[in-house]
């Protein structure tokens, strides 16, 4: 079997691919690497302009060596094997948009650190209770949010599903890409 990419590789090859710098980029594609990606590092810190960084399809389980992408405002990870949320700290004033589809995470402890983010894509992840749903209040502009494929969203009927999800996050325009409809209270 082969080794797995390292980052600094899968970086070199991207811009052998492209022609363009990585530290001039704003949009870097390092999604189904092959070999996959295992790990994310400190060679991530080369794209100070990246907008948006896309890792989905790879083999990675966490989420690292990002601290530094101070313009990062959408990061693709989807289809990993990423466990949590933590290595977001020092994107959390900038990132807008996560996708995390298709990881393992069961806890969302973390994501409060998020204090700019709108869109969050994490279905088909392993949140099986409303005690772990709830700490995704701690993100205040939440807006557009996929949980489709959690067992907590399986374990319902989706009358009941969207009902409770959008009760504990009132700011929600948009639920597993339907808009929010919310009834108006008359004065």
């Amino acid at each position: 079997m082969s080794k797995a990419t390292t980052m600094k590789d899968a970086l070199k090859r991207w811009e052998e691919k492209t022609g363009i710098n990585p530290a001039e980029a704003t949009e870097v594609l390092l999604y189904f690497q092959w070999p996959p990606i295992e790990k994310m590092d400190n060679s991530l810190a080369v794209l100070t302009k990246c907008e948006k960084l896309s890792l989905s399809t790879n083999m990675i389980e966490k989420i690292a060596g990002i601290s530094s992408l101070k313009n990062l405002k959408i990061l693709s990870v989807g289809r990993n094997f990423i466990k949590n949320f933590s290595g977001l700290e020092g994107i959390g004033e900038t990132l807008e948009e996560l996708w995390i589809s298709y990881n393992l995470i069961e806890k969302v402890k973390g994501v409060g650190v998020l204090k700019k983010l709108k869109v969050l894509y994490m279905s088909n992840n392993l949140v099986k209770d409303w005690a772990e749903f709830n700490k995704l209040q701690d993100i205040p502009s939440l807006e557009d949010l996929l949980f489709v494929g959690n067992p907590l969203y399986d374990s319902l009927d989706e009358a009941t599903w969207k009902a409770e999800a959008c009760k504990r996050l009132p700011n929600l325009k948009k639920l597993d890409g339907e808009p929010v409809i919310r009834e108006e209270v008359q004065e």
